[in-house]
């Protein structure tokens, strides 16, 4: 059996933190909200197993196409792309150039223009690659944590993404058992021991350890950095950033997306309100992991989810919206 990313039995209820769990950072640290890679079974106290609704049936993909009724919604979460001029749209390095279509093997990912193909290129498989899925305690919200965000798409990470929004009962106040402070974001990468709070420093670290060193020119403006953060989210009245009750999963939801889509927000802003764990694969423009994409899947369209925890795998960000809160919400 293949090993999947599980909960453990602490964080399987929506229980208050032990005594024990109280006990100084010593006890706390051991007590670290992490998901594990395990083959057996995971122990979970929730009342009942999760299921799709009644009848569920995955949309049919369709690109470039907006549902009825959500284009107010794109529309805000797109006014990040002139405010952020793009940053979290594209991987390290990248690069681009128009080829003859038949440069390129129809099985191959790429866009089309004018009977031609576009070829895309980046430096990102030429950096160190985390072994476990960096974790991430943010939420949508919060300026700060978007420019991490960024830096994630830039650098095509995999992150274990804990959500943290205003009210939620379970991963903010892990982050003051680690930490010592309820301050996001926070992270945590199980590949070198390192935990921290600050987004300057985690872009740094981040751009070190699994980049060339450098950083965008967008995320290293200082304090015009996080204003042109808070307003990219203007356009979408604080979504993102209360909790809504919501039963926790066994298993954290995967969820292939980038930052710099706005489909791809309307999507994660529903997981961090329900407080609902993913493990996010980044896939912004460049990134190698479209290819595979493309080849496991036939097509390439983001945001995209599997939930191990139903067997539900789905394209479409108004649908998987909606599957969400029929799913998961209390």
């Amino acid at each position: 059996m293949a090993a999947a990313l599980r909960l453990p039995p602490l964080l399987s209820s929506r229980a208050a933190p032990t005594a024990t769990a109280r006990r100084g950072r010593a006890a706390s640290s051991s007590l670290r909200v992490n998901a594990q890679l395990d083959d057996t079974t995971a122990t979970t106290s929730t009342s009942s197993t999760p299921a799709p609704p009644a009848g569920f049936t995955p949309p049919v993909p369709k690109r470039f196409e907006v549902k009825p009724g959500q284009s107010s919604n794109i529309a805000g979460a797109a006014l990040a792309l002139p405010f952020r001029l793009g940053t979290g749209v594209f991987v390290l390095g990248y690069g681009v150039s128009l080829v003859d279509a038949d440069q390129i093997p129809p099985d191959e990912y790429a866009l089309e223009f004018q009977g031609r193909k576009v070829k895309e290129t980046s430096k990102v498989g030429q950096c160190p690659r985390p072994t476990k899925p960096i974790e991430i305690y943010e939420f949508e919200g919060c300026p700060f944590c978007r420019k991490v965000r960024e830096m994630v798409s830039v650098l095509d990470l995999d992150v274990l993404y804990y959500p943290c929004p205003k009210g939620g009962p379970t991963f903010r106040p892990k982050v003051k058992e680690m930490g010592g402070k309820q301050q996001f974001p926070y992270m945590v990468d199980p590949n070198t021991g390192v935990a921290m709070y600050e987004s300057d420093n985690i872009i740094t670290y981040l751009a070190k350890t699994y980049g060339d060193g450098s950083v965008p020119i967008m995320l290293k403006l200082g304090l015009l950095t996080t204003i042109t953060a808070g307003l990219a989210m203007s356009g979408r009245s604080g979504k993102g950033s209360s909790y809504s009750p919501a039963k926790l999963p066994p298993q954290p939801i995967e969820i292939w997306a980038y930052e710099g889509s706005p489909f791809c927000k309307i999507a994660r802003e529903t997981l961090v309100e329900l407080e609902l764990p993913h493990l996010l694969h980044s896939i912004a423009r460049g990134s190698p992991k479209r290819q595979d994409f493309f080849k496991k899947y036939g097509l390439f369209q983001a945001p995209y989810i599997e939930d191990p925890n139903t067997g539900v795998k789905m394209f479409e960000s108004a649908s998987i919206v909606e599957y969400l809160r029929a799913t998961y919400a209390a």
